[in-house]
């Protein structure tokens, strides 16, 4: 029997269309049943960029008339009495590197603007448009992805939902912002060495940074190839689960994307928990952080019950050797740029490319077979646990423009340092959940890491801390 879509929408459905509180789940199944329309949950996402996006800046490009196409096409398919997909009607918007039909994919930087519009979406987009979901429109990010503020110097800074003042971290900035502000109920963002992660953190959200291969990045714009990912931002882990499942599938077009079948998630995560063995990542991982960090990392580890700490190996060089990969993979990737057009990169950004350009191969080399062994220490402590928890950022989100911050006693660069915790876990592409702990008056972040191809226990441990009201994305204050 086909689904009846009202004429005109009741006073209480209209609300709830119109409500930035639905989840993706709610707004999918509302437009499949025809209680709402796609056309109208469409409508009142693009009411609200417009509103609120010019304090958040968090769209750099809004792709309005694609979108109501796209909502129709839905409509039509479900007055039809045909599936619309497992987020239909979904309102959602990419980071904007990725590649978008019409769009010139900026990576954030002023050079790429000169590029020819594309002429096909990315993988991960048209994978999430088959599903149901509307693609509404391209987000603010640091340049290049080199970059944890989400300052960018070009289009302005991505501001943060829950205080305005504040960074959203990145480089995925403007994903978290939206998602944060609830502007859109799910984003796609990359995550290279925390670039998921800590945006999840600042803006109070759930992250996934799934194993490296997992999802593919055709048609995005690279930083480095051997530790970008990409992955999706939302307000909660069932909507999270849902847009990994839609994206999940081999693709040829990503020479690194894995053969694996797709596994999804989503009818898992309420399994139970207490079997599985979880740890505290000791030693670096609780160093160099503030108060807040330590709180929600101890929050999330009573929930789980666990009083277990395990220490991982060398996170400190891991970290270093993450550096000198970054800026020497991202340096040999933009050299032509920095020779043509050196003066239109954000300085802080050329700088660190162009210092990479000149490590010596020597180091390089020590730095990758560090690697090596660095990821068979990491798979040898999952030999006996399943999950490790570990802060995501050292602190809730510093103030626009912050220069420094105080840890341990000694005065230090923010930009570099807000991913001390996440560069050793992407290092070596393991899967991770940033769980959003709603302190007083900011939020923060937890890295639930799990071993490879382990989305399904990350996204499971999240679920059990959401439930019991641990993790939870906050509303934001008024802006």
């Amino acid at each position: 029997m086909k689904p009846s879509r009202p004429v005109s929408l009741q006073p209480d459905i209209a609300k709830s269309a119109n409500s930035d509180d639905l989840s993706a789940s709610e707004i999918a199944r509302a437009v499949a049943g025809g209680k709402v329309s796609a056309a109208g949950v469409t409508e009142a996402a693009l009411a609200r960029i417009a509103k609120q996006d010019s304090v958040l800046n968090s769209f750099t490009d809004v792709t309005a008339d694609r979108a109501r196409a796209r909502a129709k096409a839905i409509d039509a398919a479900v007055a039809a009495g045909q599936n619309p997909g497992p987020l239909a009607g979904v309102p959602f918007a990419v980071k904007n590197l990725f590649d978008v039909q019409g769009l010139s994919t900026r990576a954030g930087s002023k050079i790429n603007r000169d590029l020819k519009p594309s002429s096909r979406d990315a993988t991960l987009v048209e994978r999430m448009e088959a599903a149901g979901a509307v693609l509404v429109g391209a987000l603010n990010m640091g340049e290049y992805a080199y970059d944890f503020t989400g300052e960018n110097v070009h289009d302005g800074p991505s501001r943060n939902p829950h205080d305005v003042t504040r960074m959203t971290g990145g480089s995925s900035g403007g994903s978290g912002a939206a998602v944060g502000g609830r502007l859109v109920p799910l984003a796609l963002g990359s995550d290279t060495n925390g670039s998921i992660r800590v945006p999840a953190s600042f803006c109070g959200i759930f992250g996934l940074k799934p194993t490296y291969g997992r999802l593919s990045r055709a048609r995005s714009f690279p930083f480095v190839a051997s530790f970008d990912h990409l992955g999706p931002f939302a307000r909660n882990v069932a909507d999270l689960a849902m847009a990994y499942d839609a994206m999940q599938g081999p693709d040829a077009d990503d020479a690194a994307c894995s053969t694996r079948a797709v596994e999804p998630v989503s009818a898992r995560l309420a399994q139970d928990i207490s079997g599985l063995r979880v740890a505290i990542a000791g030693g670096y991982f609780q160093k160099n952080v503030f108060p807040e960090a330590v709180e929600a990392v101890a929050r999330v580890a009573k929930a789980l019950g666990t009083t277990r700490t395990v220490e991982v190996p060398e996170a400190a060089l891991a970290r270093a050797a993450a550096y000198v990969i970054s800026t020497t993979e991202g340096a040999s990737l933009h050299l032509d740029r920095l020779r043509r057009r050196p003066n239109d990169f954000d300085p802080a950004v050329r700088d660190r490319l162009l210092a990479g350009a000149m490590v010596p191969a020597p180091l390089v080399d020590r730095a990758q077979k560090f690697r090596r062994w660095y990821r068979a220490q990491m798979l040898e402590i999952f030999r006996s646990v399943d999950v490790i928890i570990a802060p995501a950022t050292p602190c809730v989100a510093p103030k626009l423009g912050q220069a420094t911050f105080m840890l341990d006693g000694v005065e230090l660069p923010v930009r570099a340092n807000i991913g001390i915790h996440t560069q050793p876990i992407s290092f070596i592409g393991l899967p991770v959940v940033a769980v959003p702990i709603p302190l007083q008056p900011m939020p923060i972040g937890v890295q639930i890491i799990a071993a490879p191809w382990r989305e399904d226990i990350a996204l499971r441990v999240a679920h059990a801390l959401e439930r019991m009201g641990v993790a939870t994305a906050p509303r934001p204050k008024d802006f």
